[in-house]
């Protein structure tokens, strides 16, 4: 399995105020694969007067220096929602990669400004690059999080995309793919007659045996995936702090992430990941779906 960029959509939300990290590393990416590259602004159906500015700042955008020497088109999209006119178009102009811009927010503004993020996060249908960080990549660490258990993809192919988009990715960008996972320790309880959990005595080892299989199950998806195992990097603890800590001692410039949403509250669990992961840490994401 390997990653092909032929054709990126650049998502621009606001033509007048394009983050410049967004058309750096579209550029960027462009280029090392080879890929046309389409500029998209979606506009309201009943803003008909903003049309015809929208499209020449789109063709100003499009004639900037750092895309110069592209492949690429510019285009505004008469429709709505915004999220749903981007996926639109990504499928008419069958997108291998859809590049979006994100920035970090706060609690109440996040949650007014959610649903294009996550709506894109979830339906998106090609793989999805969530620009946070300015600047282009520079030999960058890309870290895949994968879950070697299964516990969100019971097929287990998901954890073999990441894999193969971060050494893609890594080949592209002349860095270094990654593998990261982080389990939470052995705990075991009963049900007391109250409902509360009572602890279970475990054997002295059984922490060490536990850590044991995860290791074995871990270096095997990896070693499968071409990581070596000085870029494996097996965490106990939860994701969000974990992977904080790979990411900046990797120098890492992209997390590749998996996203699998059947039910309201995957939705909601995979979100919140999502938001400590764009939030906290210096780095861009990108999302892949099964």
């Amino acid at each position: 399995m390997t990653l092909k960029i032929k054709r990126i959509l650049v998502a621009i939300g606001d033509p007048w105020h394009v983050p410049p990290g967004q058309l750096r590393k579209a550029a960027q990416l462009a280029k090392a694969a080879g890929a046309h590259l389409e500029l998209c602004h979606a506009i309201h159906p009943d803003r008909a007067h903003a049309v015809a500015p929208a499209r020449d700042r789109m063709q100003r955008l499009a004639a900037l220096k750092v895309l110069a020497g592209q492949d690429l088109r510019s285009c505004v999209a008469i429709d709505y929602p915004p999220q749903e006119a981007i996926m639109r178009r990504a499928q008419a102009i069958r997108a291998d990669l859809v590049i979006a811009a994100t920035a970090t927010r706060s609690f109440g503004k996040r949650l007014l400004l959610r649903n294009t993020d996550w709506e894109l996060i979830r339906h998106c249908p090609c793989p999805l690059l969530l620009v946070k960080t300015p600047g282009g990549y520079r030999k960058p660490g890309i870290v895949a999080a994968v879950d070697p258990f299964h516990a969100r993809d019971k097929s287990g192919k998901l954890d073999a995309k990441l894999l193969a988009a971060a050494t893609g990715l890594a080949q592209l960008l002349r860095g270094r793919a990654h593998a990261f996972h982080a389990h939470l320790p052995l705990v075991a309880t009963l049900p007391g007659a109250m409902g509360q959990p009572v602890a279970l005595t475990l054997p002295p080892d059984a922490e060490d045996l536990h850590r044991a299989n995860i290791r074995k199950v871990f270096d095997k998806l990896a070693a499968r995936g071409g990581i070596a195992p000085a870029r494996r990097h097996l965490r106990m603890g939860d994701v969000p702090s974990q992977i904080e800590a790979v990411l900046r001692t990797t120098r890492a410039g992209i997390v590749v992430m998996g996203a699998v949403s059947r039910s309201r509250l995957e939705r909601l669990f995979i979100g919140s990941t999502a938001e400590h992961v764009l939030d906290r840490l210096p780095c861009d994401v990108l999302i892949i779906k099964p």
